[in-house]
């Protein structure tokens, strides 16, 4: 894979939902002046603006939903593994964080009819006419599908899961309380224009309930993660401190045990349960910790490993790579730290990278590459990494691209405030981020 470190800004707002990002144009008005690479933090001349290249891209669309969703997952579809043929589609489900705590929603999304960022050569041959080409441009244009579940208070996270023939999604709610939905019937809303117009009345006079609530926790919380190895466990974080093991009853309803997992001294801000184990999680604080945690044991002997002063300042997010016994981390220091969990009670990360320049806000592994991950920040940065690369300075023609770190492919640029990457399982490379400004759907070249 090689070593791209291309960046892309967006240089316009969308103007509807369904909108794709639009083509830039070169970022000078003189016309020998070559566009270049843009790194982030240069300041730009009063001529100068930021523009996407859209050849650094397979596909990339933006989307907007009114109120900003700032936590989201991507639903597991039917539509198949490995797909790469375009039009593309994907199911996320979303929560609002709405100005008013009463207008706020669980929304499960369809994007449909995504295609990729420019034609083939084939395409250019035959698509001559310019009537021909508006046609083709309307039938190209994305759609965002949605369908609403009021929710109390702005959702702080969500995650979803497929349990039992059915798609679950479990929100944390800023007035402390942990709901679990049944998405199924939305799911199938999003995809019949007839259900979703019944549902929509429906829903009028019928509100959906969730199908149970814990307001057990002391505070709101932002930790939550659904086990991929044990169907319907939950666990949940807040911001006292706790730690909260759910699991699935028959009838639809869960036990959650009220004895908290003993250990952080601080919010607890993110949590992953292990790809492979079935018993053992992840968590991170604001006490700067990373711990490791076997839930047979008793809630005050859980905790097996700790990492002490994982990070500077709050540790924000985590995620376990699915491959590999690594574990990434990202904190409000900008640091993105690699643990091995083979030496992970030497308090020594065995990777350190310093890009981002503001706290990061979400980090993910890629599914099927274990040397791949993305990382997301407040300095409006998308990063893509692959530690499997060396440096060669040979192949480094622009001197300012030697200080950036070998390992980074990829600087993606166009939100405001980025909150949340996810990759797709599904769909190999494809990225989901949503931010203040609304969601990105892409593709690079690089991965």
């Amino acid at each position: 894979m090689s070593n791209e470190n291309d960046e892309t800004m967006d240089a316009s707002s969308s103007e509807s939902e369904n909108e794709e990002m639009d083509e830039g144009e070169e970022g000078s008005n003189d016309e020998d002046q070559q566009p270049k690479t843009y790194l982030p933090g240069q300041p730009l001349k009063d001529d100068e603006h930021l523009v996407c290249d859209q050849s650094a891209y397979v596909m990339l669309h933006q989307a907007q939903t009114g109120a900003p969703c700032l936590s989201f997952d991507i639903v597991t579809d039917n539509l198949g593994n490995d797909r790469n043929e375009f039009p593309m589609a994907a199911y996320l489900v979303a929560g609002t964080q709405a100005s008013s705590a009463h207008l706020n929603s669980v929304l499960v999304i369809k994007m449909s009819n995504l295609h990729p960022t420019s034609k083939t050569e084939d395409e250019d041959l035959e698509s001559d006419d310019d009537d021909d080409d508006e046609d083709e441009d309307e039938e190209k244009k994305p759609h965002m599908t949605f369908s609403f579940i009021k929710h109390q208070g702005c959702v702080n996270r969500i995650r979803a899961t497929n349990f039992k023939n059915s798609v679950l999604a479990a929100s944390w709610s800023e007035l402390g309380i942990v709901d679990i939905w049944n998405i199924t019937q939305q799911l199938q809303a999003v995809d019949d224009p007839a259900l979703l117009e019944r549902y929509n009345l429906d829903t009028v006079a019928n509100p959906v309930k969730p199908l149970y609530s814990f307001n057990g926790h002391q505070q709101e919380g932002f930790g939550i993660d659904w086990c991929p190895t044990e169907p319907g466990v939950l666990a949940t974080g807040d911001c006292r401190r706790d730690i909260h093991i759910w699991k699935p009853n028959e009838g639809g309803t869960w036990t959650v045990d009220q004895r908290p997992l003993v250990g952080h001294s601080s919010s607890v801000e993110d949590i992953q349960w292990s790809p492979n184990e079935r018993n053992v999680l992840a968590s991170c604080s604001v006490d700067k910790t990373i711990r490791i945690w076997d839930t047979r044991a008793p809630p005050h002997k859980a905790c097996m490993l700790t990492a002490e002063n994982a990070h500077e300042n709050d540790i924000n997010v985590i995620s376990w790579n699915n491959k590999e016994p690594f574990i990434a981390s990202g904190g409000d220091d900008g640091f993105l730290h690699i643990w091995d969990l083979r030496h992970f009670t030497s308090n020594s990360p065995v990777g350190t990278f310093k890009h981002h320049t503001a706290p990061i806000t979400s980090v993910e592994w890629h599914w099927t590459e274990p040397s791949v991950l993305a990382s997301a920040g407040e300095d409006n940065q998308v990063a893509l990494w692959d530690l499997a690369v060396e440096r060669d300075d040979d192949d480094v023609v622009d001197e300012e691209l030697k200080n950036l770190p070998p390992q980074l492919l990829f600087i993606h640029q166009g939100q405001t405030d980025i909150k949340e990457l996810h990759w797709h399982k599904q769909i190999p490379g494809v990225i989901v981020t949503t931010a203040h400004t609304g969601f990105n759907i892409f593709k690079t070249i690089s991965v």
